[in-house]
């Protein structure tokens, strides 16, 4: 499937519920502004950081595992050298998607996280893609 093909599919067919890993309450961070975009076209956001800090209205977990309802897409801000185990991780729960933001790239997870069947982008920002959409 081509990259804006799956852009589109995880933007509008995948599901709402977007576990956003590496989101805290800081407020300079890329995350803590997408998630507010996310949010402002309808996504519920979930945010995943070892301090389990609420953001945007929502309350934080500590990992994926513990996230106590469905996610449908896995949207991750995390170096490239950490992404691969959030995105087995975002496998073994049963996410429909994982997201590799800007600048996280590990084409070995990509390839995994595919082959489990998983929808999945990688170095793209869904705060620039959403807005495309119309």
């Amino acid at each position: 499937m081509a990259a804006d093909a799956e852009v589109r599919r995880i933007l509008t067919g995948l599901g709402d519920t977007w576990a956003v890993v590496g989101l805290s309450g800081n407020r300079g961070r890329a995350a803590y502004g997408v998630a507010e975009v996310l949010q402002r076209f309808g996504k519920r956001i979930v945010p995943v950081h070892p301090k389990a800090e609420a953001v945007h209205g929502e309350r934080g977990y500590a990992s994926l595992s513990e996230i106590p309802f469905p996610v449908d897409v896995v949207d991750v801000f995390v170096n490239s050298s950490l992404a691969g185990d959030v995105a087995d991780e975002a496998v073994r729960i049963g996410a429909k998607a994982v997201w590799f933001q800007l600048g996280v790239v590990d084409e070995d997870a990509f390839a995994r996280t595919r082959a489990a069947g998983l929808a999945m982008v990688m170095d793209r920002c869904p705060a620039i893609e959403i807005p495309r959409l119309g």
